[in-house]
């Protein structure tokens, strides 16, 4: 389960559908999906050891 901030729903620890584990242009993590409340889009910013266990858990891996 990966989680993140909703700006829409102005929440933190919202669960996101469908993760998609990518790099950033500096070396960084990042995790992009869907809101499961709201139905927009969210981001999380991650560690590689955080990452690396989402993609364990079932998050797609893009990079």
């Amino acid at each position: 389960m990966v989680t993140g901030y909703c700006v829409k729903c102005k929440k933190k620890g919202q669960e996101m559908k469908d993760p998609e584990i990518c790099q950033t242009a500096k070396g960084g993590f990042m995790a992009k999906g869907i809101c499961t409340a709201c139905g927009c889009k969210m981001c999380a910013m991650m560690s590689k050891d955080n990452a690396e266990k989402a993609i364990a858990d079932g998050a797609k891996k893009s990079f």
